[in-house]
């Protein structure tokens, strides 16, 4: 990390929770992993929004200007909508990558109570689905969930997220000392691919890299997803 990095000087460019949910949304949309659960933001934006509705409803029976009424409602209804889709996105990697998340704990304690009840039962009906759909006709080394056979060394049926994946992103800081490639997946030399020289990263400028390259950023707040 470069002494530019802004250090002890870091500027706050979120000032209320929905723009704080969008920035959570647009990341989580981004991302191709499951991101850690916006526990305290959601529990805020949750109770603002029970208070705004009640006093929507009693804006619009005690005879306020039906035109104010609507503003507040509209702005309502955004702020709701951004909310469930967070939370929709949410559960569909789940559903998609349940036993990965399920078997990896830093995964799994990402979630929220509610989706590791929400996993743990999703897990449950599809294990029984499975089973009484297709594994039981199966002769019996075929018929894990994890492998394509009992011999097979590791779960190779087991869907997991392409961290290798490009997104769009952004830094609002200076970020140096970026590397692009690494050989930390290689099991030899044969396998190992050069690494690239470290780059930076300047404020308000669009970059296209690799998600694993800047993972640790994106987990400190320091770059936004696109």
């Amino acid at each position: 990390m470069d002494g530019r990095d802004g250090e002890g000087s870091t500027e706050e460019y979120e000032t209320t929770d929905v723009e704080l949910l969008k920035r959570a949304w647009r990341q989580e949309k981004a991302a191709p992993e499951i991101l850690k659960f916006e526990t305290d933001l959601i529990a805020r934006l949750t109770g603002q929004i029970e208070l705004v509705e009640e006093n929507v409803e009693q804006d619009a029976q005690s005879g306020i200007d039906p035109l104010n009424v609507s503003l507040y409602q509209m702005d309502l209804d955004r702020t709701q909508f951004l909310l469930r889709s967070y939370l929709r996105i949410r559960l569909q990697k789940i559903e998609k990558y349940i036993f990965h998340i399920l078997a990896t704990a830093e995964l799994y304690n990402r979630l929220s109570k509610q989706e590791k009840a929400f996993a743990k039962t999703c897990l449950v009906d599809l294990e029984k689905h499975l089973e009484e759909s297709v594994l039981s006709k199966l002769p019996n080394n075929y018929q894990s969930i994890f492998k394509q056979s009992m011999i097979s060394e590791e779960n190779d049926m087991v869907a997991k997220p392409q961290l290798d994946t490009f997104v769009v992103c952004k830094t609002n800081y200076y970020l140096g000392h970026i590397q692009l490639e690494d050989n930390e997946d290689g099991p030899s030399e044969v396998n190992q691919r050069p690494l690239e020289e470290p780059f930076e990263m300047e404020p308000d400028v669009l970059y296209f890299v690799r998600y694993k390259a800047i993972k640790r950023f994106i987990e400190e707040g320091r770059i936004d997803l696109l």
